[in-house]
């Protein structure tokens, strides 16, 4: 327990390192802080000054296609200043004179002043790449979200071939090494989430709901993991809404005739009563993928936030390194709190991916279900 806590003490004064040399460059903000590290960036920020640049894929209708890597791009903090510098350069042969005059007198700013404002066109604003005239472009650029979605693939991909391979190997035989440490999670899924709510349809839906929960609950787990600068996969609304819409394909695909005429000719309602239910129950349809979708973006990052607002703590009480009594006095709160909601979004990663599944097949059987359990109504009768 001693080594656990001390990890996390080491990985938090890690973290604040990051934002206290963003302090020293200007007052420190709470909120800035946080935003920026949930938000997606072009840049893969590991700790400090520590980076990885990620590669930039853009596609402009006058300057066409584009490839580089995002550490090309200058750095414009505001858009502000991207604009400036436009005007510069188109008002450039009008400024000549002074600013001539002014490298006479200040020879070091010559080869500031020749410095290109822009890469291709295109500079960094706040950690995304932009256009620095301000026109549209097409970005189909590898992101820090995109690289963790990638990561987290090839991590599942690696991980059950090497459990099938071992399948393969000793059939029969008990489960050691990886191959023991998945079987009951899968074993789990299977018979504690799927099985109770599709039934005879497990084995039909089983790698679907097998590999929603793994993306889910491996992606929650990368997010944790502060020395690579959190990566907020699942707190990103895109992602949780493609797994919302996957669920909703499937379960209105599957959907019975029974239950697409309960949803728009409910049987044996009164037509004042159909007219006020109709429009509800095909609202219902996406009210339910839209729950997936907030419930677990919501969720990720908000356990995110509070994190990053407890770190800021130390901060805002050491008024950004100047009062160190103040840095300790906040590290006292902030500390316990922050080690202690680390352990509890370990649980919610887990849970988060375990309702996102049950519910997934909730829905699909309710779709299926309903003709069978009429179809048993009238047999009955």
């Amino acid at each position: 327990m001693k080594k656990i806590i001390q990890v996390v003490l080491s990985a938090i004064l890690l973290l604040s390192a990051g934002s206290l040399m963003a302090a020293e460059e200007g007052a420190y903000n709470p909120k800035d802080f946080a935003l920026h590290h949930i938000a997606d960036a072009n840049t893969w920020h590991i700790v400090g000054n520590v980076s990885i640049p990620l590669p930039v894929i853009v596609y402009h209708k006058e300057d066409g296609l584009a490839i580089f890597l995002s550490n090309k791009l200058p750095e414009a903090h505001h858009a502000e200043e991207v604009e400036t510098e436009m005007a510069h350069e188109e008002h450039g042969m009008d400024m000549g004179k002074v600013e001539e005059g002014m490298e006479q007198e200040h020879p070091d700013m010559e080869a500031a002043h020749h410095e290109p404002a822009s890469y291709k066109g295109y500079v960094m604003v706040h950690d995304r790449v932009a256009r620095a005239d301000g026109t549209a472009f097409l970005d189909l650029s590898v992101t820090k979200n995109v690289a963790t979605l990638i990561l987290t693939a090839l991590l599942l991909i690696w991980i059950f071939t090497s459990v099938a391979r071992a399948y393969a190997r000793r059939p029969g035989q008990a489960p050691k090494g990886l191959q023991s440490l998945m079987e009951p999670l899968i074993i789990f899924v299977r018979d504690d989430v799927v099985k109770p709510n599709l039934g005879d349809n497990t084995e039909r839906f089983l790698p679907y709901m097998l590999t929603l929960f793994f993306f889910i609950w491996f992606a929650n787990m990368l997010g944790l993991i502060p020395l690579i600068s959190n990566p907020n996969l699942t707190g990103n609304i895109t992602v949780t809404m493609a797994l919302s819409v996957l669920t909703f394909i499937l379960t209105n695909v599957n959907g019975t005739k029974d239950y697409w005429m309960h949803i728009l000719w409910p049987p044996g309602v009164p037509l004042w009563v159909k007219i006020i239910l109709v429009p509800i129950e095909i609202l219902g349809i996406f009210i339910k993928p839209f729950a997936l979708m907030i419930r677990l973006f919501a969720n990720i990052t908000a356990g995110h936030i509070i994190i990053l607002s407890l770190v800021g703590l130390i901060f805002i009480f050491g008024n950004a390194g100047e009062s160190l009594g103040g840095g300790l006095g906040g590290a006292l709160v902030a500390v316990p709190f922050t080690i202690f909601m680390s352990f509890l979004e370990l649980l919610v990663a887990f849970l988060q991916a375990f309702i996102f599944v049950m519910l997934s097949a909730l829905f699909i059987s309710l779709a299926m279900e309903k003709h069978e359990h009429h179809h048993e109504e009238a047999v009955h009768h």
